[in-house]
């Protein structure tokens, strides 16, 4: 008898039981941490010990819960988010400016005062959360900002309209890296990247919609009950955002343990996941605000990831006059408005194939340094001809390159801050917060006296999205070496089972 083949098996045995005691063992430790009752310590222990196939069936339960009750409602919150902050950009192609008596960098200063508030309160809210019930804060905030979206129609000067900017800025903060916190502590690392892809969708929907809106409110109701066009625009975007909060704040789950439409079983096994994936749960009290504010500020990869997404940011500074630099192709404003739809629908696509494959290669250094070389590449064409046909092929590589890649890097920065929960939701805002300081200059990049050529603005941003290819191949080394520290100490103390590893 061939002795080899009867030890594989006891083997393979003796790996899976001390792999299971292990698993228990970090599971029994957290549910110590969050006291946690003896029933819901036995559903653990069980749902360590259950076999592949039964895994199968209750993950693909409880994601199709989750995915229903999640997603849908945050990309179209987002997608409201990103239009009510972007649709100055379709006004200005009416007569916001002649109005509002504004000239030179005025329109520049009105976009970006919106991101001196924004970054303000990125940083409190998003520590907020962790104390407040996801879906009542980020509802709160929505109707805040839709009230104040609203108002911008009743601007009467350019001073008030930098004021109204400011203050939408300032509500709008709390949403984006909380809704990237909220997906974060209901996703494993593997599902967050798909997950976020659909979840920036909306911004890129918000474009496309914003696009087709305006050359409707544009075109049909501009001087309607005596009211200008894009005073309609502000009215009818903010109302809907009012209406889509007061929905959310019904809809929008929480955290797996006070979600009411998962069962007890469902509630336990969606925290299970989250120690099976990283080690640890989501535990929002278990440490301090200033604890987790002091491990994420101690980490050094905190500063490299904030300067890739700062990076990032900035090569998208395009998107805020996506519709003035369209109208140098030489279309009329209603026309320009519909031909930006196709470029952001084109986006859109785009965008779910290659996190995709992200999720399913576990990569994003080497997708993020193909998609922005292709920014890079967008930007050259732009800059350097002004033949129509190669400006319209050159606009839709702008957002296909830079903005895709800033899903994957979205998805990378949350996976690789995990547990505990303060920390990481220290480390999304800080990350959002320096990146989204971008947007205030980046905002100048685009000045109206260098259309239609856009020669500096252009050159710049390829520049900068070159930066950030270099940028995440040196966060994919960083992160290797990081590994191999890993995987060294676990060799070092053979009963300590393979862990944490972070995705390059």
């Amino acid at each position: 008898m061939d002795n080899s083949k009867v030890e594989e098996p006891l083997e393979a045995f003796k790996h899976t039981k001390e792999e299971i005691e292990h698993k228990q063992h970090v599971i029994e430790e957290v549910a110590k941490q969050r006291g946690i009752d003896e029933e819901q310590i036995v559903l653990f222990r069980q749902f360590t010990e259950a076999d592949a196939d039964w895994h199968r069936a209750m993950k693909k339960k409880l994601m199709r819960k989750v995915d229903t009750h999640l997603l849908p409602l945050l990309i179209l919150m987002y997608l409201l988010n990103f239009l009510d902050r972007s649709n100055l950009a379709q006004a200005r192609l009416g007569t916001l400016e002649e109005d509002l008596g504004m000239k030179g960098t005025d329109f520049n200063l009105a976009t970006s005062i919106l991101f001196v508030g924004y970054l303000l309160m990125q940083l409190p809210s998003n520590l907020l959360l962790t104390r407040a019930k996801p879906s009542v804060y980020l509802s709160i905030a929505m109707t805040i900002w839709g009230v104040i979206s609203t108002a911008q129609a009743a601007t009467q000067s350019f001073g008030g309209l930098v004021a109204a900017r400011f203050f939408l800025g300032f509500a709008e903060a709390p949403f984006f890296p909380g809704a990237i916190f909220l997906m974060s502590s209901w996703y494993t690392r593997g599902e967050l990247a798909y997950r976020i892809a659909w979840f920036y969708s909306g911004s890129s929907l918000a474009n496309a919609f914003g696009g087709l809106i305006g050359a409707g409110v544009l075109s049909n109701l501009s001087g309607a009950h005596g009211i200008t066009g894009w005073r309609w625009l502000f009215i009818i975007e903010g109302t809907i955002t009012i209406g889509v909060a007061i929905i959310a704040a019904f809809i929008l789950p929480d955290y797996p343990t006070n979600t009411k439409w998962l069962t007890p079983e469902e509630q336990a096994y969606a925290q299970w996941r989250l120690v099976d994936d990283t080690g640890e749960a989501d535990v929002a009290d278990s440490i301090s605000v200033k604890e987790g504010v002091k491990l994420a500020f101690k980490d050094p990869k905190l500063y490299l990831f904030t300067l890739l997404q700062h990076a990032s940011i900035l090569s998208q500074a395009f998107q805020y006059f996506f519709p003035t630099i369209v109208k140098t192709l030489g279309f009329g404003t209603i026309e320009t408005l519909l031909l930006t739809a196709p470029v952001w629908i084109a986006t859109f696509l785009v965008s779910l194939v290659v996190t995709y494959t992200s999720g399913r290669f576990a990569d994003r250094s080497i997708h993020i340094i193909c998609l922005m070389l292709i920014s890079v590449a967008g930007n050259i064409i732009a800059v350097s001809t002004l033949n129509t046909g190669a400006r319209f092929f050159a606009i839709f590589l702008l957002p296909i390159g830079a903005v895709t890649a800033y899903q994957i890097i979205l998805a990378w920065v949350a996976n690789s801050f995990p547990r505990p929960l303060v920390k990481r939701s220290a480390c999304i805002s800080v990350a959002n917060l320096v990146g989204n300081a971008g947007n205030i200059y980046g905002s100048y990049m685009y000045p109206a006296s260098d259309g239609p050529r856009y020669l500096a603005g252009g050159a710049a941003t390829a520049g900068v999205a070159l930066l950030v290819a270099v940028l995440a191949l040196t966060v994919r080394l960083v992160l290797r070496k990081e590994n191999k520290r890993l995987a060294e100490r676990e060799a070092s103390e053979p009963e300590t089972e393979a862990g944490f590893r972070y995705i390059l």
